[in-house]
């Protein structure tokens, strides 16, 4: 089952006291964007390691302030059409990020290959960029996400799963439809328009151009 949380005023919740402290210039997603939508795959096991990843203790984001005063602009012109951003990941732990390199070592663990990397060789993960030492989230101000129907909930058709190791994620990629590829270039014109930029190889995954902490991986637990 799917680790899926929704943060709304219209359900009330007090959540004062269900969180951490977390360091000064960061900040808990629903905060600042109370009608966000959110499904931390890395709290749970529907991710490509297809296990709960090591340094994601709940199912909370936590990004960047100025990260996140920036993804509220994509809200509100989302919200009058209609839309709502959904989210998947945001700030990353690095103790995360080296669970990720330890995990694409270990050649014969594939438990979600048939789902996320079905055409790739896991031992190529790191000479094709997929796995990491080093990780954009780590520093905060990155985030992956897609559009959703504010009323249904379903997710615009993006042409390929978030997380899904292959060309068909890549932005320029010619082996999905006119609708998906309009969904992508949606998504993508919000986002540059307030402040972020793309990743090539994945449609989903976006970074502050101003980032605050350009040279500084954190390691506090997401919790």
């Amino acid at each position: 089952m799917k680790a899926i949380w929704i943060f709304c005023i219209a359900i009330g919740i007090n959540s004062t006291a269900s969180f951490a402290q977390i360091p000064e210039g960061f900040v808990y997603l629903h905060k600042t964007i109370p009608s966000i939508k959110g499904e931390v795959r890395y709290a749970g096991s529907h991710n490509f390691t297809g296990k709960p990843v090591k340094g994601y203790r709940k199912e909370k984001i936590i990004l960047s302030k100025p990260a996140a005063k920036a993804l509220r602009k994509v809200q509100e012109e989302l919200d009058k059409k209609g839309y709502c951003l959904k989210v998947f990941d945001a700030y990353r732990p690095q103790r995360s990020v080296n669970s990720f390199v330890a995990w694409a070592k270990k050649t014969g663990d594939t438990l979600a290959k048939a789902e996320f990397y079905p055409e790739i060789n896991k031992k190529d993960l790191f000479q094709l960029g997929y796995i990491a030492s080093k990780s954009g989230h780590t520093r905060g101000s990155a985030i992956d996400l897609t559009i959703i129907d504010k009323n249904t909930g379903e997710e615009l058709d993006m042409g390929s799963p978030y997380d899904f190791f292959g060309k068909i994620s890549h932005h320029n990629t010619n082996q999905i439809s006119k609708e998906q590829k309009q969904n992508r270039i949606f998504l993508k014109q919000l986002m540059l328009k307030h402040g972020f930029y793309p990743y090539p190889e994945e449609w989903w995954h976006y970074s502050l151009k101003n980032e605050p902490y350009p040279n500084t991986y954190f390691d506090f637990p997401v919790e």
